[in-house]
């Protein structure tokens, strides 16, 4: 008795010649565009006024993709946050490192600050880590830890702008870079949260003004 052969299964069918092998089905969504509208969405609304649905919409992707790419909610706003401060450190990072006086790289800084708090298409958005992350810091130790060391990374950064203009003579020998640094910080915590409360730009450059005045001990 002659047996049929059997029509080969797709798991040992050779593939045609000139046919393509075919793959799985490819991701409709790109991760760093997606990251970067979830970011726009945080600093809008903050991690508790933010939805799984509006992150979906703002996203393009629904809920299973979301915790596929980037895990829960909690996962996603932690990216976010690492994602606006490795952003705000890279618009910052040659104005720190380049040589110049003290007084123009303070304005230089601080006006980089402005253009990133000010950004917005429906308003200015203020700064991530004082406008939403500060206040879950409260709670969360792995949050409270990434503000913690941004406030530190800060403090130090311009700890260093001013030790170097104190060798350079651009500031007295009484001068303390570590005060200074943390006065120079809180400048920018201030016009953060005054820009989120949407105060013009010329009033917060006239605070800044007075800011580096008195950091460079300019007498009214």
């Amino acid at each position: 008795m002659v047996q049929k052969s059997k029509p080969p299964t797709a798991a040992n069918e050779p593939e045609r010649r000139g046919e393509p092998k075919r793959r799985g089905r490819p991701r409709a969504y790109e991760p760093e565009v997606a990251l970067g509208k979830a970011l726009d969405l945080f600093r809008k609304q903050g991690f508790a006024a933010t939805s799984l649905d509006d992150l979906s919409e703002a996203t393009g992707m629904n809920r299973p993709s979301l915790y596929g790419a980037f895990g829960d909610k909690r996962e996603l706003y932690i990216k976010s946050y690492q994602r606006y401060r490795e952003e705000a450190r890279a618009s910052m990072a040659a104005i720190f490192r380049e040589e110049m006086p003290l007084r123009q790289r303070l304005e230089r800084i601080f006006a980089s600050a402005l253009n990133i708090y000010l950004s917005g298409e429906t308003g200015p958005r203020g700064c991530f880590t004082v406008v939403t992350a500060a206040s879950e810091a409260v709670g969360d130790p792995d949050i409270r830890a990434m503000v913690l060391d941004g406030l530190a990374e800060l403090d130090k950064a311009f700890a260093s702008c001013f030790r170097r203009a104190r060798e350079k003579g651009e500031l007295p020998e009484s001068a303390d870079p570590a005060v200074l640094a943390q006065l120079a910080s809180a400048t920018v915590h201030s016009i953060a949260i005054r820009s989120r409360a949407r105060v013009s730009r010329k009033d917060l450059e006239a605070i800044v003004k007075g800011a580096i005045d008195v950091m460079l001990g300019v007498k009214p």
